[in-house]
């Protein structure tokens, strides 16, 4: 029996009949057979979305009682954690350690939003006539959400719960490869008590399911994650309707690092802010700039550690990185490690497959890059890491700012000021100091430049589903 598609808050068959497998990344073989939707499910689903819209009960309950909805679907998540986080391990290539914690954050992200839901309020602005003015945040309508296949519960919880907690009604277009997530999750939401007409799931093909639901006018909002290509693409095909829309594309992170660093910890972590999710990630931070002094102990010992990570199956409690989503996938990152070497980098380690089925492939590290170099300017969106030399702060600067790209980073150094100064000059979203992390519920997530338009988590993801409406109230 195929996983069915949600059409407003009820599992159904798609309208042409269609299935489609669902591959395992770590045995290349399939594990799920999942309905396939195409334009006519998408036109049914926002149909269903606009009447619940406008006419249903979720936009009118009250604030504090949508909160609640979400507040018991994050405890159900919780319950149900092991569960997701394996079906999470197996089908997004995830070791199932990272898998059990992004599963926590998906049920943090409901928790947030839980609470938040009736802290969405406007203002009081004093105007020159007698009166009151104010501001109200509004629901801006059906909500189409669409989500990659590198973090597809993690990503959708980002979309589906602020567009939710804000009174919208949402339509979620899950990556092919990933589409698993996504249908438990709405179940778990529809028994947490989300009216009907509110939530849908839409598994199948980008270019005919996506397309349907940004070319329909009744759609009010699209939020899409993915390539800068595909982003492009909606942005333009978005603009015939002037429908809202918010980006979150790729990326080529800077990961800076002087020679006062703590090399213990910032090696450590600067493995992990690459090879975390087989480098399949826009934040990852894959090209390290390494102050002169120390870039050959920092790329000597940064291999070292690369070498011993364990690449394996992803229910193993042993694991430390997966495989990649695709042989397709992994033949591009394989191919771009080539192009790095045709280039004059220096292939310190990596890049052998593994004699195992499954789309596996050993991580590897690329030394002596110049920022001109594809390998340094292109999002490769795999497991391989460029290492860069820089002689002077203000050189930093301008190499990890010489791209198309500013969605996140890093710096590392023990002077204060110097971490303020380079942070504040890097244009980029998102920047930690003496840390690799790029996320957190409560703060805002986004990118400058071709890594996107808007920003989602924390509160500032409230503007990406609210209209702001004025109101004046005269005295007279």
């Amino acid at each position: 029996m195929p996983e069915l598609l949600v059409v407003g808050g009820e599992r159904t068959a798609a309208a042409e009949g269609r299935t489609f497998e669902v591959v395992e990344p770590s045995t290349a073989e399939p594990m799920a057979e999942v309905a396939q939707a195409g334009p006519e499910d998408a036109r049914r689903a926002v149909g269903v979305a606009l009447g619940a819209f406008e006419q249903g009960s979720w936009p009118r309950t009250s604030a504090r009682e949508r909160g609640r909805v979400l507040t018991k679907a994050s405890f159900l998540i919780r319950e149900r954690q092991e569960e997701l986080a394996r079906l999470e391990a197996r089908n997004g290539v995830k070791p199932i350690n990272a898998a059990r914690g992004e599963i926590d954050l998906v049920a943090n992200v409901f928790e947030y939003w839980g609470g938040a839901a009736n802290k969405i309020f406007g203002e009081t602005i004093p105007i020159m006539p007698p009166g009151i003015d104010v501001t109200l945040r509004e629901p801006v309508g059906v909500c189409a959400l669409i989500t990659p296949w590198n973090f597809p519960a993690v990503i959708a919880s980002w979309k589906i719960a602020p567009a939710l907690a804000c009174g919208n009604t949402a339509i979620v277009k899950p990556a092919s490869q990933t589409p698993l997530t996504a249908l438990a999750l709405a179940d778990l939401l529809i028994e947490a008590g989300l009216p009907d007409g509110t939530l849908s799931v839409l598994p199948g093909p980008g270019a005919t399911v996506a397309g349907a639901l940004i070319a329909d006018p009744r759609v009010s909002k699209i939020s899409f994650t993915g390539s800068t290509e595909v982003g492009t693409k909606v942005m333009q095909e978005a603009a015939a309707n002037i429908t809202r829309v918010s980006l979150e594309l790729g990326g080529k992170s800077a990961n800076v690092v002087f020679a006062d660093a703590d090399l213990d910890v910032c090696i450590e972590k600067s493995v992990w802010s690459v090879f975390d999710n087989a480098g399949q990630d826009c934040c990852a931070r894959s090209r390290t700039f390494v102050e002169a002094p120390i870039y050959d102990e920092f790329a000597e010992r940064f291999a070292k550690r690369v070498e011993s990570i364990a690449v394996g199956e992803p229910l193993d409690e042993a694991t430390e990185m997966g495989p990649l989503i695709s042989r397709g996938q992994r033949q591009t990152s394989i191919d771009y490690l080539l192009l790095g070497v045709d280039e004059g980098a220096r292939r310190l380690t990596g890049g052998e497959i593994p004699d195992r089925p499954g789309f596996f492939m050993r991580p590897a590290v690329l030394a002596d890059v110049h920022n001109d170099m594809q390998v340094a300017r292109e999002e490769i969106f795999g497991p391989v890491a460029c290492i860069l030399s820089f002689e002077t702060e203000a050189e930093a600067i301008q190499m990890a700012n010489d791209s198309p790209y500013g969605l996140s980073g890093s710096v590392w150094t023990q002077n204060l000021g110097r971490g303020i100064r380079v942070a504040k000059g890097i244009r980029t979203g998102n920047i930690s100091v003496n840390s690799s992390s790029s996320v957190h519920t409560e703060a805002p997530f986004g990118g400058y430049k071709q890594s996107g338009i808007g920003r989602e988590m924390g509160m500032h993801a409230a503007e990406l589903y609210t209209e702001l409406k004025n109101i004046y109230l005269s005295e007279l």
